[in-house]
């Protein structure tokens, strides 16, 4: 599940699936009765009316409107945007339960800053142009923008219970994953005015990924474990499929043909096609089958199994788990290293971040944190932009 704190409660050996990856089934209420009217976003801190900035700046090179033949070729190939360039590397650890950031530098593995933001952080997220971090403040119905270069936090930005924020593969729309409304927000990611909105008829509006060419993507619903095709332009639903269960991360295949979707109940991986709308496939990797991160070789995909505290790795050539590593706590959302040697997690009930040789399987460091820590980001890293969550490159 999503991550935010009292969400679904399961029973058994299963803890709570509720503090998922985000939060609590009951929020939706909560949500709508303090979130601003979404007419347009507000920025504070010294930003009277949020002006346009270096979001809107394409970056080098920019996407092609044809499907590429491996959607994950520029994060295989270790280049990294010229907007990145000077950025010092940092591991940005948002905690639910402090309402604040720490700051992870990877050579030392220690906290180095942590700085407040609003309330309930879910996910830190990367801007289209890596200008800037996001970090969702859900019950403040804001996000906080990060300047990357100092790891400082600059100004907020309101927008309405953002558990999840994406960007279209074009940079035209940013689009505010609020669950606890059951509606996904568009937004100009450069003056972050609102461009329109679609409800999705299903309860907790999730995780969500784009097909190879950027037309359509495929959302999941955290309580109602049922997958929904969304087309970008014009924006409307055009197709679903029920899985059961509680549906968490989407991701694509490198060849686009499939989507991978996380089921924390069924504890595995559906196998999406995406244009009949069918599971075609169901890959059993462990209890509590939650964040997604695909490997540095864009060809293999790691399963953060939540529940069970394991780590399944599976090839997408062979749709198999060809390996999976016991690494204790509770791995929740991941991010790989840009010479791809070591996976981040962060441990969802563990007040703490693990640090994992993905050659190996080994655990090699442990970093306390907060108590509920969750969407994680190693930024910078290879790839011409970012479409968003906690770190998704193309």
């Amino acid at each position: 599940m999503s991550g935010r704190r009292g969400g679904l409660a399961v029973v058994a050996s299963f803890v709570v699936l509720a503090s998922a990856c985000g939060g609590s089934g009951g929020q939706g209420t909560e949500a709508s009765a303090t979130s601003p009217t979404p007419s347009s976003a507000t920025a504070t801190s010294g930003s009277p009316s949020p002006s346009p900035s270096p979001d809107a700046v394409t970056p080098t090179p920019s996407p092609t409107p044809h499907a590429p033949k491996n959607v994950y070729g520029a994060i295989a190939s270790g280049a990294f945007a010229p907007a990145t360039h000077g950025i010092p590397t940092r591991v940005y650890v948002p905690d639910n339960d402090s309402n604040d950031v720490r700051v992870i530098d990877p050579k030392t593995f220690k906290v180095v800053r942590t700085f407040a933001v609003g309330q309930e952080p879910q996910h830190i997220t990367p801007s289209w142009n890596l200008r800037h971090l996001y970090v969702g403040n859900v019950y403040s119905n804001s996000l906080t923008e990060v300047d990357p270069r100092t790891g400082r936090p600059g100004r907020t930005i309101s927008v309405p219970d953002p558990y999840n924020l994406y960007f279209t593969p074009d940079g035209k729309h940013a689009i505010d994953v609020a669950e606890g409304h059951d509606t996904l927000y568009f937004y100009d990611p450069a003056t972050w005015k609102l461009q329109g909105s679609l409800a999705i008829p299903f309860r907790g509006p999730d995780h969500m990924d784009f097909s190879a060419n950027g037309r359509y993507f495929l959302i999941s619903t955290e309580y109602a474990g049922v997958v929904v095709k969304v087309q970008v332009s014009p924006r409307k639903i055009i197709g679903t499929v029920s899985l059961g269960g509680s549906t968490v991360d989407v991701k694509v295949s490198p060849d686009g043909s499939v989507f991978y979707v996380a089921n924390q109940i069924r504890g595995g991986v559906s196998v999406i096609d995406p244009v009949h709308m069918k599971e075609i496939g169901f890959i059993r990797t462990g209890a509590g089958a939650h964040g997604f991160a695909m490997a540095r070789d864009a060809r293999h995909l790691y399963v953060a199994n939540r529940l069970a505290g394991t780590i399944s790795v599976i090839d997408t050539t062979t749709r198999k788990v060809v390996k999976t590593w016991n690494v204790g706590g509770s791995p929740d959302m991941l991010q790989v290293s840009a010479d791809g040697r070591q996976l981040w997690t962060t441990n969802r009930f563990g007040a703490s971040v693990s640090v994992i040789d993905t050659k190996t399987g080994r655990v090699l460091h442990t970093i306390a944190v907060g108590g509920h820590p969750h969407g994680l980001t190693l930024f910078p890293q290879p790839g011409r932009y970012s479409i968003g969550h906690n770190g998704v490159y193309r």
